[in-house]
C-alpha cells in the first residue's frame, strides 16, 4: 500500500507552489501526496489540517515556514513524523513587518489570490504560538526532523527547534528551496521518515 505525505505550505503560498509540485513529481511512484490549500488564520488552519487527517490518515507531515509550524503542532498531538522545512515559529513578528494587503505567490483553487495581513491575524497567531508546544511529548524527540536553510534569510528559528527535537539538518539554501534542493535534501529526508 502506498505511503501518504501530507505537505503543508508555507504563508503566502498555495497547495500548488513549486515546493509541494517537486515532491508530487519525486514520489509520484512511491507515495501519495496530499497538498491542500489551507486557510489563511491559524487556528481555522489547524482545523483543517486535524480534519485531513482524520480522513485520510497521512504517514507522514512534511511543512516548510508557516507550514512547519502548523505541522509540528498537528504532528505532536497525534504523534506521527514530520519534516520542519525552515520552521517560522515566530510568525506574529514575521506578520507585524506586513501588515496590508498582498498577493499569494502560487495560485489557489478558490481563485482568491489575495492576502490581508491586518492586527487581528498577528493576535491570533500570537495566541497560537503562545500555545504551540502544549502536546509536545519526549517520546516524539526522534520523529519530528528540523532542515535548515543554511542562507535562510526569513526564520531563524533552530535553537529554538533544538530544545525539544533531537534531529536537525541544514541545506545551502535559503527559505524557500529551489527545485534541486527539494530533491536533494527534502526528498531523501521524508523517505527515510517514512521508514521509521
Amino acid at each position: 500500500m502506498m505511503k501518504k505525505i501530507l505537505f503543508l505550505h508555507g504563508f503566502f503560498a498555495s497547495g500548488t507552489c513549486a515546493l509541494a509540485l517537486t515532491l508530487k513529481e519525486y514520489f509520484q511512484d512511491n507515495a501519495s501526496i496530499l497538498t491542500p490549500d489551507l486557510p489563511l488564520h491559524p487556528q481555522e488552519a489547524l482545523s483543517y489540517i486535524r480534519q485531513i487527517c482524520a480522513s485520510e490518515h497521512p504517514d507522514i507531515l512534511v511543512g516548510n515556514s508557516n507550514g512547519a509550524f502548523l505541522a509540528q503542532i498537528i504532528a505532536s498531538e497525534i504523534g506521527i513524523p514530520a519534516l520542519l522545512g525552515n520552521p517560522h515559529l515566530g510568525m506574529n513578528a514575521f506578520l507585524a513587518e506586513r501588515i496590508g494587503t498582498h498577493q499569494y505567490k502560487s495560485p489557489r483553487a478558490d481563485g482568491n489570490q489575495q492576502v490581508v495581513i491586518d492586527q487581528q491575524l498577528i493576535d491570533e497567531f500570537s495566541l497560537t504560538q503562545q500555545h504551540q508546544w502544549d502536546s509536545y511529548r519526549p517520546e516524539n524527540k526522534q520523529r519530528i526532523w528540523g532542515l535548515f536553510g543554511e542562507t535562510d534569510q526569513v526564520a531563524h528559528f533552530e535553537p529554538l527547534f533544538s530544545k525539544y527535537y533531537t534531529n536537525t539538518f541544514h541545506f545551502p539554501g535559503g527559505h524557500i528551496p529551489t527545485d534541486e534542493e527539494v530533491r536533494k535534501y527534502y526528498a531523501p529526508l521524508i523517505e527515510r521518515l517514512l521508514e521509521i
